[in-house]
């Protein structure tokens, strides 16, 4: 017995050395080649590259160069000579007043959309996915998201402008008059309905991937834990949720406050906000030299959509952690 197990591992060891001595590591690493595994994680396909081409040359030619040459007007004279004396229109108490009003009509209609469109998500989570009612709704989002400009400013003006059905219908029905105080709705106030139009359609758009996302084990685990449904909604939904709330706040501000269609047409006089204050510097007729200000005031405006823009990002992928 002894004899035969002291053959059986010399036998062993002898065919273990010759392997060894043969390169017999090679065959696996050659093995997990052919499989895929090695080299060719590392390898890189330049052809498939290509395809991003075409939108490389859209990006390159109709944002990238014009917002380049935007600001570089910000750091000319009229002359076309280096100066920095445009930059000074920054601290001007009227364009520190226009980044307030921007700032607060943003953050205003950021948050009652973004409260307003997570309601509207959480209820859809009730609805079937592929049922009419869901469809219809995501179809609804996807349009009313885009929808602003000329035609939303007119669709407000002839529903609660001071001639507008709604306004009259007040008046002659119960009395009640909205602009009984002063016609705020050709100001900055009067910027929050139109907002919200498309707000909230934004904020159903960006939230609901979020809200879908929430798995139903998770109930089942505080339940089976011997939770409540206020212990899971506090303690799961909302931290899961919130990095993704907050996201979606941040998009919806920063959609706000680079929207300028809608501003322009029901804003004709003055220019109360940043996007009309930069028209209000290009069309200048009595300051001359003032277009360069409109590029000082879009690196502003720049510097503030970077910011926002990067917070979205990387609460984008705290998000995208427990989404995979």
């Amino acid at each position: 017995m002894v004899t035969t197990s002291t053959r059986a591992a010399d036998t062993t060891a002898d065919a273990r050395s010759a392997h060894e001595g043969d390169g017999g590591g090679q065959p696996t690493r050659a093995s997990s080649s052919s499989d895929g595994v090695g080299p060719s994680r590392g390898r890189r396909r330049p052809a498939a590259w290509w395809g991003l081409t075409p939108f490389a040359l859209w990006v390159l030619a109709f944002l990238i160069v014009p917002c380049l040459l935007a600001l570089g007007t910000g750091f000319v004279d009229g002359d076309g000579a280096p100066t920095l004396d445009n930059l000074a229109a920054l601290g001007d108490p009227l364009i520190v007043r226009a980044f307030a009003s921007s700032a607060a009509v943003s953050a205003v209609t950021a948050v009652a959309g973004a409260v307003v469109g997570a309601v509207v998500c959480w209820g859809l989570t009730s609805l079937r996915p592929d049922g009419a009612v869901r469809s219809a709704i995501d179809a609804a989002s996807s349009v009313l998201a885009q929808f602003g400009g000329v035609m939303l400013a007119f669709a407000f003006i002839a529903t609660i402008g001071i001639q507008g059905v709604v306004t009259r219908l007040l008046i002659d029905v119960a009395g009640v008059d909205l602009y009984a105080d002063g016609v705020w709705f050709y100001q900055v106030p009067g910027l929050l309905l139109p907002y919200l139009y498309f707000q909230v359609p934004l904020m159903v758009i960006t939230f609901m991937p979020a809200v879908s996302g929430l798995r139903p084990q998770w109930s089942e685990a505080v339940a089976t834990l011997g939770g409540t449904r206020w212990q899971h909604l506090v303690r799961v939904v909302v931290p899961v949720l919130a990095p993704a709330f907050v996201g979606s706040l941040l998009l919806l501000f920063a959609n706000a406050f680079s929207s300028y269609a809608t501003a322009a047409a029901l804003i004709s006089q003055g220019a109360q906000i940043v996007p009309l204050q930069i028209r209000a510097a290009l069309i200048s007729e009595t300051v001359l030299g003032r277009e360069n200000v409109a590029g000082a005031l879009a690196l502003g405006m720049v510097v503030v959509m970077a910011v926002l823009m990067t917070g979205y990002s990387l609460l984008q992928r705290r998000t995208e952690r427990w989404q995979r």
